[in-house]
């Protein structure tokens, strides 16, 4: 059964980061901060309904990037149960999909907990003020496969944050894997 993740919680403000990149490289949030809104995905590479829907996210973030909006995405799944999701294999997965955007390690999971992810793939969409603005879908899936029958649901939401600064205010959960957690 796939978790879903909860209603919008309006204006709650993105927290600051400091995590290390698929290139080496320590992000932090003002890093990646977009002129026209900000886009934080918790992903990874093993979710299968992070893979349905991995090639379309991709362009999204194209598409979003065109009119000032960053995307980051932050894979917080316990790596040492979860091996698909090593820091290695984050940077194979990366690759192969071409991402245009920064793919992040959150190896102690303080991330995902501070902004409370639940799900692969959890999605905040902040608008330029780095308010919340949006926690839903990329787009329905029917078997893993995306519905395509109009502009997917988190595209058309970011394009009104950035026009707007403000996100629908009905909003189709995502779904997915629960989060990986590391238990001592």
């Amino acid at each position: 059964m796939p978790v879903q993740t909860p209603i919008c919680d309006f204006g709650k403000k993105a927290l600051p980061f400091e995590l290390k990149s698929t290139e080496n490289k320590i992000i932090t949030l003002e890093d990646i901060k977009g002129e026209n809104g900000t886009l934080i995905m918790f992903i990874c590479n093993h979710c299968p309904y992070v893979k349905a829907i991995t090639k379309e996210l991709v362009e999204d973030c194209n598409e979003l990037k065109k009119i000032g909006i960053n995307s980051v995405a932050i894979c917080s799944n316990d790596a040492v149960n979860y091996p698909e999701d090593s820091f290695e294999n984050m940077i194979k997965f990366s690759n192969n999909n071409q991402f245009s955007f920064p793919y992040l390690q959150d190896d102690t999971q303080e991330i995902a907990k501070a902004y409370d992810a639940v799900c692969t793939p959890d999605f905040f969409g902040y608008n330029k003020n780095l308010e919340l603005q949006y926690r839903g879908r990329l787009r329905e899936l029917k078997n893993f496969i995306p519905v395509k029958n109009a502009e997917s649901d988190l595209l058309k939401s970011m394009k009104q944050i950035a026009e707007t600064g403000n996100g629908p205010q009905d909003q189709i959960p995502s779904a997915g894997c629960g989060i990986k957690w590391k238990y001592d």
